[in-house]
């Protein structure tokens, strides 16, 4: 699919070279001040792919809007081929409250196609894919771990789809996992109209992390290269591939009590290393919490303070990747 020489978006027509920022209306507050999803539509003078750039679907996962201004920023018209539509912020609601959610306490990300009589998630979710997501070619959705959780730059992608394997290695992560779909997300609504899609995740709810957002801007822009939008990227990537895994899992607390972490993420650990230990009041217990499996770290929690249960570290594992051999490249 090409670029058209004239592209509607909430009405608004924009032509091959044009730039300009639109307002998708989604809402009122109570006040009846009207709620927008801010559309930055930058149209190439070539035809080329439709691109977009979605972030804070969740509304505490802030890192994503900081890649897509500075992604935003370093884009010229003159120098593109194609179409850019960039959402810094799709879930308004929640990124005005600092919260996940919408009002009503609904995930965006799980009321995707959406319809037009709904909740306020679903209304919001079905504006969303008629005017930008089933106007595109191509898609990157930008996420952050959870409150109080941190994820190393990763991509999430469903790898068995051959354009989405391939935007997914330009990315140029550490690892890619083939991430399941699911029921009312995104990514699940974008497959089914055959466009292909990465989620990016990286870092933590409410916090800008540096690394991340550079990873996340880098990545962006080699998978505009690989597309034929752009021709140059700036700073060279090293041509190392990342891990494709399908398997992670979360290890969980043995026991309440204090932890002190001994493995961070990013972090490759063999079968049985020690990943923290539990430790009470005093100093006089302290409770090994062991991996279960080799694999990678890929997040984990940043409380120190634990109940049993609690979920603590997050490993990405495959019994056909040695993770130290293959990571030696990016180091």
């Amino acid at each position: 699919m090409a670029t058209k020489s004239s592209l509607s978006i909430a009405g608004e027509s924009l032509p091959l070279g044009r730039r300009k920022i639109v307002q998708v209306e989604v809402g009122n507050l109570y006040d009846f001040t009207e709620m927008n999803i801010p559309v930055e539509v930058i149209r190439g003078t070539q035809d080329g792919p439709i691109l977009f750039l979605s972030g804070a679907l969740h509304g505490d996962e802030i890192n994503g809007v900081e890649i897509i201004r500075r992604v935003s920023k370093r884009l010229r018209v003159k120098k593109l081929r194609g179409t850019v539509l960039a959402v810094p912020v799709v879930n308004v609601f929640g990124f005005n409250t600092r919260s996940r959610y919408l009002p009503d306490r609904r995930d965006l990300n799980r009321c995707f196609p959406g319809t037009t009589k709904g909740s306020l998630a679903s209304q919001m979710a079905r504006v969303f894919m008629k005017e930008v997501v089933s106007k595109s070619t191509h898609g990157i959705d930008f996420h952050t771990g959870a409150l109080h959780r941190y994820n190393i730059p990763q991509v999430r992608a469903c790898i068995d789809e051959a354009r989405t394997k391939a935007m997914a290695k330009a990315f140029g992560t550490q690892v890619v996992i083939n991430s399941s779909l699911r029921d009312g997300s995104l990514r699940e609504a974008a497959r089914k109209k055959k466009i292909p899609i990465l989620l990016f995740e990286g870092g933590e709810a409410l916090r800008f992390d540096e690394p991340v957002i550079k990873a996340g801007v880098q990545g962006c822009l080699a998978v505009m290269k690989h597309l034929g939008m752009l021709e140059k990227v700036g700073k060279k990537q090293d041509g190392a591939d990342p891990v494709f895994v399908k398997n992670s899992f979360w290890v969980r607390s043995p026991h309440g009590g204090s932890m002190r972490v001994l493995k961070k993420p990013g972090e490759v650990v063999a079968e049985g290393d020690c990943l923290a230990l539990i430790l009470d009041l005093f100093g006089k217990s302290e409770i090994r919490v062991d991996a279960p499996a080799s694999g990678i770290i890929i997040g984990g929690t940043r409380l120190p303070l634990v109940n049993r249960g609690d979920a603590l570290f997050h490993i990405a594992t495959s019994e056909n990747v040695d993770f130290a051999e293959q990571l030696d490249e990016f180091l």
